[in-house]
């Protein structure tokens, strides 16, 4: 698919998740459309929040100029088994990074001492006792830090299942930090794409199509990637996926 059909082809689908299926379901024209049709509807709207199809990975792998087996390995060992980017209430998985909002907000010449009474849970741990859940905790402190300061927030937290940082954005194709965050909360399938434009950004694409897997794990994982084999995983999936 060419990059610029695959764009416009991206604005249609976030259009139709926010204004279509959802209006479909809530109020499905008389007679045209049956209440199985619009269950189904929304049961396949709901499905973009729970799995990587075949179709995401073909089209990413053309864009990147990769075989299937590839961006499937790599998605198996840097986003786990279940490629899970979502939360079961479809937010998209996050982790809010106090460091990296506390030298953001360093950068910009926010004074951030004067936030933490009001505002401690951002600088604390995550409360899973509190919250009920890591996840919760962590939507908690990413809250509280966009009262402070939305775009640090945002960018000072990461995303979806391959935990991309939200200050790449532009290196995932964005225009805007905001507009990188609905796509993490759109579909798998859209992390999948920015996770794609991400690796063309930095030119780590080549490594992949050479199959170079050290490289790409040093790379992307750093130089302790020896530590978990991410190398040697990578290998060991590839081989898997090209099997099947």
């Amino acid at each position: 698919m060419k990059p610029q059909l695959r764009k416009w082809l991206r604005a249609l689908l976030l259009i139709a998740g926010a204004a279509g299926l959802s209006a479909l379901a809530a109020s499905p024209p008389q007679a045209e459309v049956r209440s199985d049709t619009v269950r189904l509807l929304a049961a396949c709207d709901s499905l973009r929040y729970r799995t990587l199809t075949h179709n995401d990975f073909v089209a990413v792998a053309e864009d990147l100029g990769v075989d299937v087996p590839t961006i499937r390995a790599v998605a198996y060992v840097e986003a786990g088994k279940a490629c899970a980017g979502f939360n079961p209430d479809n937010t998209p998985i996050i982790n809010f990074d106090l460091t990296m909002f506390q030298r953001f907000a360093a950068k910009r010449g926010i004074n951030l001492s004067k936030y933490r009474k009001k505002y401690p849970v951002v600088f604390s741990p995550p409360n899973i006792k509190r919250y009920g859940s890591y996840q919760s905790a962590q939507y908690a402190r990413l809250e509280a830090a966009m009262e402070i300061n939305k775009q640090i927030a945002l960018e000072s937290t990461f995303w979806g299942m391959f935990q991309i940082g939200g200050f790449n954005y532009k290196l995932c194709g964005c225009k805007s930090v905001e507009e990188f965050v609905s796509l993490m909360s759109f579909s798998c399938g859209e992390q999948l794409e920015l996770f794609a434009q991400l690796i063309k950004a930095v030119k780590y694409d080549g490594y992949l199509r050479r199959r170079e897997w050290a490289k790409f794990a040093a790379a992307y994982n750093g130089p302790n990637y020896r530590k978990r084999s991410y190398d040697v995983r990578l290998a060991n999936a590839y081989r898997k996926f090209a099997a099947e």
